[in-house]
C-alpha cells in the first residue's frame, strides 16, 4: 500500500477519499484553491497545497499544478475523485510520466472509453447490446438523415463528457437544427469538443448502471445495479439499489454484460457501466464512467464493500479478494442535497450556511464537506452532501430516508431537501413505476412543485 496519496479534487469527494486513506494508515495530501482555504478537506488532510485562484481553470483543472503538488510533497499516487481531471487521459499520462500511480484506469483505456462512439464499438464486440444510432454526426444534415432512418424521437449526445451536457431530446424534424447548434455549443464549452452523435430515444426508459471492480490480474467483481432514473435535466437526483425494475434474470444478464466488457477492453479499477432499460426488459449500453461515481455509497451499503479502499488496493497492485458477483443485502437509497432554489427553477444558491444539523440514527449516512458557517462558493458544483440510508427492504428504506431528510436541517441558503421529500412521498416513486421522464412530467411551473396524485 502507498504511504502518501494526493487527492486531486475538493469538496465531498475529497473528504470521502481522505477518510479512506486514514483508515488504511496512509497520509493524505489535499489541494485547494484560494476560495477553499478553510474547507473541511483541507483541514482533514495531513498536508495541503494551494494550487491557484478560485476558477477551476486556474486551479483544479491545471495539470502542471496538480502534478507539482504531488511530486513536491512526495506522494506515490493520485486519487482523482470525480469531475475536474478524473476522466482526463492527459492527466493520467502526466501522472505516469512523473512516476505517480493514478488511482483509476490507464490513459489509453480512459481515452477510448471517453469517446462514446469508440466505447460503443468496443463493448459491442463483447456482445453488449447497443441503442441503435450513429458513431458521429458532423452536420445537421447528417443528423437529419440518421434521424429519419432511426425514427423520432432521437437523442443528440456529446461524444465527450457527461452529466447531461450537450444532450438534447428531439421529438420532431423541426427541432433538429436548433437542437444541434445548442448541443454542440454546450459540449464545446463544457468539454472542449463539440462533437455529437445520435441515438434512438428509448421512451419510456429507466437509467440503470452496474458497478464493477477490476484488478490487474483478470479478476472482475460486479456489485449489482443502481437505479438512477430520477433525474432533472439528465442529472441524477435520487438513486437506489437494487432497482425495482429488474427481474433476477435481467439483472444477471446486465451484470454478465458488464463483466464481459471489462475483459474485452482490459479495464482496471472501479468503473460504472450505464444502461438504458426499456419497458420490456431489454437493455442497451450507454457509456462507461471510468471513475468513482457520486452515488457509489448506495452500492457500499448493500454490498458492504468500501469502493474507495478497493480502488486504492487495486492501484497498489493487490488482487481482488473475490470475483464474480458480490453478495447483497437489503435496500439503499441516496438523495443528493444541492444548494439550489426550486422556487427559481433550481438556480444555484451560493451563500453562508447558518445552521447545519445532520441526520443520525440506524442505517443513516450523511456524506458532506460542509459545516455550520461554511460559505458555499459560486465557482463549483452545487452538491452540499448526500443522505444515504439502508434498511431490510425498499418500503422501509424509503420511510427511513424520508425520516432522515426531515431531520436534516440546513439554514441560510435554499436547498433541494423538501423537493426530494416530495418525490419520495409520491405514489409513483413508492410503486417503483417511474422512468427518466418522471420529474419533467410531474413538476409544474418554475417553483418545481410536484403534482402528486
Amino acid at each position: 500500500m502507498f504511504s502518501r496519496v494526493l487527492i486531486a479534487n475538493r469538496g465531498e469527494v475529497a473528504v470521502r477519499v481522505i477518510r479512506a486513506l486514514h483508515e488504511l494508515g496512509v497520509e493524505a495530501v489535499a489541494v485547494y484553491s484560494t476560495a477553499d482555504s478553510d474547507s473541511l478537506h483541507v483541514r482533514l488532510a495531513d498536508r495541503a497545497v494551494c494550487i491557484g485562484l478560485p476558477p477551476a481553470s486556474a486551479s483544479y483543472l491545471r495539470i502542471p499544478s496538480l502534478i507539482a503538488a504531488a511530486t513536491t510533497t512526495g506522494c506515490q499516487a493520485v486519487h482523482p475523485g470525480w469531475g475536474f481531471v478524473a476522466e482526463s487521459p492527459a492527466f493520467v499520462q502526466a501522472c505516469v510520466e512523473n512516476d505517480l500511480v493514478f488511482v483509476g484506469p490507464s490513459a489509453d483505456t480512459m481515452a477510448r472509453m471517453g469517446d462514446k462512439a469508440v466505447a460503443k464499438t468496443e463493448v459491442a464486440r463483447a456482445g453488449v447490446p447497443l441503442v441503435p444510432g450513429t458513431e458521429r454526426a458532423g452536420t445537421p444534415g447528417e443528423v437529419r438523415s440518421a434521424a429519419e432512418e432511426l425514427g423520432y424521437p432521437v437523442l443528440l449526445k456529446a461524444t465527450a463528457g457527461g452529466g447531461g451536457r450537450g444532450m438534447r431530446l428531439i421529438q420532431t424534424p423541426e427541432e433538429l437544427e436548433t437542437a444541434f447548434g445548442s448541443a454542440s455549443a454546450e459540449a464545446e464549452a463544457a468539454f472542449g469538443d463539440g462533437g455529437l452523435y445520435l441515438e434512438k430515444a428509448v421512451v419510456p426508459a429507466r437509467h440503470v448502471e452496474v458497478q464493477v471492480l477490476a484488478d490487474g490480474y483478470g479478476g472482475v467483481l460486479t456489485l449489482g445495479e443502481r437505479e438512477c432514473s430520477i433525474q432533472r435535466r439528465h442529472q441524477k437526483l435520487i438513486e437506489e439499489s437494487p432497482s425495482p425494475a429488474l427481474s433476477p434474470p435481467v439483472r444477471e444478464e446486465m451484470e454478465a454484460a458488464a463483466e464481459r466488457a471489462c475483459h474485452a477492453i482490459d479495464y482496471r479499477n472501479a468503473g460504472t457501466f450505464e444502461f438504458v432499460l426499456a419497458r420490456d426488459g431489454s437493455f442497451y449500453f450507454i457509456e462507461l464512467n471510468a471513475r468513482l461515481q457520486v452515488e457509489h455509497p448506495v452500492t457500499e451499503l448493500v454490498t458492504g464493500v468500501d469502493l474507495v479502499r478497493e480502488q486504492l488496493r487495486i492501484a497498489a497492485g493487490e488482487p481482488l479478494e473475490s470475483t464474480g458477483r458480490a453478495e447483497r443485502r437489503g435496500h439503499a437509497v441516496e438523495v443528493r442535497i444541492n444548494a439550489e432554489d426550486p422556487a427559481r427553477d433550481f438556480a444555484p444558491a451560493p451563500g453562508r450556511i447558518e445552521r447545519l444539523r445532520p441526520p443520525l440514527g440506524p442505517g443513516v449516512r450523511f456524506d458532506t464537506h460542509v459545516e455550520q458557517g461554511t460559505v458555499v462558493s459560486p465557482y463549483y458544483d452545487s452538491l452540499l452532501g448526500k443522505v444515504i440510508v439502508w434498511d431490510a427492504d425498499r418500503p422501509s428504506a424509503i420511510a427511513r430516508c424520508i425520516r432522515a431528510l426531515r431531520e436534516l436541517d440546513i439554514q441560510g441558503i435554499p436547498t433541494t431537501r423538501d423537493f426530494a421529500i416530495d418525490v419520495l412521498r409520491s405514489e409513483e416513486f413508492a410503486s417503483g413505476r417511474y422512468s427518466t421522464s418522471y420529474l419533467s412530467e410531474h413538476t409544474t411551473g418554475r417553483a418545481g412543485a410536484l403534482t402528486l396524485s
